[in-house]
């Protein structure tokens, strides 16, 4: 854990600047995402919100642009209360600029963190579909078909019900046509798909500053639910072995190794201030 004494805290803030306007920024993004989606059908999170690289939706942008999209209102109350909670007392330990750094990067690390294992559970899937669409036989079609990674949207499933029986209509007759529609489709498929993974919200960099704040700040205590205290280092320990967990076994749609990531990250930055020194 780090000693306290090692740095100079700033002056002490209620509401320090920079959390102060992380907090203006998220708020004002959700009211443009309700706003702008109502008024003019306008979505926000799909243009914002980080897509897999190499979707049709994803832009380079978004690596920045998905940390102040929320869903819903519980997700950005809760996140912005703890970015108040714990971003407030580093921000005032270390200073704006060092705390905003901070933030960037882990949220940068949780998304590239949580995108790492999304390639790894989607690479079988790519690849059985790069497969179909360099020879897409009626053999391949099934065994995909049949295949594990095999999982469609309802929309995708009615697209995959048409192609099948215009498929299977020409596929005697004109097996030219049969495999140009079987490529053209399972491409469009394989887009769809990439397409549908987005990260949004500032939980990511948030998971970051609770580690933190637990290594920063590890004897003192939060009251979980306002009524148990519990010391912030064994707090963090806990919130990471649930996440950890939940990445295994939780079928959510909750990016929990964004959340390990941008712990992961955070840690390594903070072993690397230590060791270098950092002050800004």
């Amino acid at each position: 854990m780090f000693n306290q004494n090692t740095h100079s805290p700033g002056s002490f803030s209620f509401l320090p600047p920079v959390v102060k306007n992380l907090l203006i920024i998220n708020g004002l993004f959700f009211l443009g995402t309700m706003s702008l989606g109502d008024a003019f059908g306008i979505d926000l999170v799909n243009l914002l919100g980080l897509h897999f690289p190499g979707s049709t939706d994803y832009r380079w942008f978004q690596w920045l642009t998905y940390m102040f999209m929320h869903g819903n209102f519980g997700h950005i109350f809760f996140n912005m209360f703890a970015i108040w909670m714990f971003g407030s007392a580093l921000e005032n330990y270390w200073g704006g600029k060092k705390f905003i750094i901070f933030y960037l990067l882990t949220g940068f690390g949780a998304a590239f963190t949580h995108y790492a294992v999304t390639y790894y559970e989607y690479y079988p899937f790519i690849s059985l579909v790069d497969m179909v669409s360099s020879d897409p036989s009626y053999e391949n079609i099934m065994a995909f078909k049949n295949s594990p990674y095999f999982y469609l949207t309802s929309q995708l499933n009615m697209e995959f019900s048409s192609f099948i029986a215009q498929y299977t209509s020409i596929a005697e007759s004109s097996p030219s046509e049969a495999r140009r529609l079987a490529s053209e489709f399972f491409v469009h498929y394989k887009e769809s798909i990439l397409s549908l993974p987005v990260i949004v919200g500032a939980s990511g960099a948030l998971f970051g500053i609770l580690l933190a704040y637990g290594m920063t700040f590890p004897n003192t205590e939060i009251l979980i639910y306002f009524l148990f205290p519990i010391k912030a280092k064994y707090f963090v320990i806990l919130y990471g072995v649930i996440e950890l967990i939940s990445g295994f076994t939780s079928n959510s749609n909750v990016a929990h190794f964004a959340h390990l990531g941008g712990m992961l990250f955070g840690f390594i930055l903070l072993m690397i201030w230590k060791k270098t020194n950092f002050r800004i």
